[in-house]
């Protein structure tokens, strides 16, 4: 457990320790829903509810706009207790954690004064890559796109949609240096189509569906760009950026699968009946049991040691560094490696019954979903590593590309 921070850099109201007690509280119903979420295809109107007080969208908003403006390192344990009990549930929270982080630190003041105001409750989920296009009007924008993935979108109250800007003839417009213009638009969630088609290996319970909008009406102050955007507000944290920000979600959620399996596996091999029996007699299971405890542990220290010198840095006042985002790029996908290899040591330790539903099978399949996103792409950790490496030293961050500094 960490020590909780003591400094004016971030909030005083919440409590993230009374957080984790209500998500050791709640964690059953999760559990045991999370076969359910699967077959539904998002998760039960139960497991919403339960997540519901938590507010998790809020949690790196600011006190000023009504949230508990937490650390990351808070942050990072509250998705892993959650994930720990039903990944689908801490999948879906941790996209309305980092898409609530997006919205509270880049859009203007006149609209998180609407989105944040005292007495909502807003959620947001949706896409960041541009699938489709804004056409100006008066007042504001015309959206019309079709997006994937958008987890937890039934759950949540606005989308968040990357697009581009119709440049009058149908073209995506540029910026003056000849870069397209990408914006992240925010609409009502009962303003868009719900198109469904997730069906998939793991994350069932997620709800990542297709959706699309139709000439919906994007007020102007309700986008930010996406790939540029400066932060409004607790400008040394977000400066972060969109990716940075999205960072904390999915490294949060891999420490909690990968704890969650070492921990099964582990429960397995002590009880005493068929293949269960055998394996915790195994010395060759118990040495490979070490050495993936010991690879995880390391892997998480990597993560705390990133993310505590990031909270630092902006408690000193001053903006993240693209070596700090290469390291929390090389530290997400450092946990998620780890756990793929772990996962699938445990997969193959529990033999027949690793085949059967249950928490082993369902975090298995689960963790080789999230290995396969964009995220933790090879493109990404190789830039970071040119980067730490010392040849790309005059580049920085722009979204999930480490690009010429202009």
């Amino acid at each position: 457990m960490n020590i909780p921070l003591k400094h004016s850099y971030w909030g005083q109201t919440v409590d993230y320790r009374a957080m984790l007690d209500k998500i050791a509280e709640i964690g059953p119903v999760l559990e045991k829903n999370a076969a359910e979420d699967e077959k539904r295809g998002e998760l039960t109107p139960e497991s919403f509810e339960a997540l519901k007080p938590l507010r998790m969208s809020h949690v790196l908003a600011t006190e000023a706009l009504g949230g508990a403006q937490l650390p990351p390192t808070q942050v990072l344990e509250l998705i892993a207790a959650i994930t720990w009990y039903s990944g689908a549930a801490g999948w879906v929270s941790m996209v309305h954690t980092c898409i609530g982080a997006m919205s509270a630190a880049f859009l203007p003041d006149t609209a998180v004064e609407r989105l944040f105001a005292p007495g909502t409750d807003n959620r947001f989920s949706g896409q960041g890559a541009p699938l489709g296009m804004l056409k100006k009007v008066e007042g504001g924008y015309r959206l019309t796109g079709k997006w994937s993935y958008g987890s937890g979108f039934s759950h949540a109250t606005y989308s968040h949609s990357a697009a581009f800007v119709d440049d009058g003839t149908g073209k995506p417009a540029k910026d003056e240096n000849g870069n397209v213009i990408v914006m992240c638009a925010h609409a009502p969630i009962e303003e868009h189509v719900q198109l469904g088609n997730w069906d998939v290996l793991g994350l069932g319970g997620t709800g990542s569906i297709d959706y699309g909008a139709q000439d919906v009406f994007v007020p102007d102050d309700l986008v930010f760009p996406i790939l540029t955007a400066p932060p409004q507000r607790l400008k040394e944290l977000f400066s972060l950026g969109v990716v940075g920000l999205a960072a904390i979600g999915h490294t949060g959620w891999a420490l909690g699968t990968g704890r969650r399996m070492l921990d099964e596996i582990a429960k397995f091999a002590r009880s005493k009946s068929g293949r269960a029996g055998l394996i915790g007699e195994s010395e060759k299971f118990w040495n490979d049991y070490g050495r993936f405890e010991a690879r995880y542990r390391a892997a998480r220290a990597f993560v705390f040691e990133v993310w505590r010198d990031i909270e630092a840095t902006v408690e000193a006042g001053t903006s993240v560094t693209t070596r700090q985002i290469s390291l929390v790029h090389l530290a997400k996908s450092e946990i998620h490696e780890v756990g793929v290899e772990l996962c699938t040591f445990a997969y193959r330790a529990a033999g027949g019954a690793g085949l059967r539903a249950g928490v082993i099978q369902r975090t298995f399949r689960e963790m080789m979903v999230a290995a396969n996103h964009f995220t933790i792409a090879p493109s990404i950790v190789t830039s970071a590593g040119r980067d730490l490496g010392g040849l790309w030293t005059d580049r920085t961050w722009q979204f999930y590309d480490l690009i010429e500094k202009k």
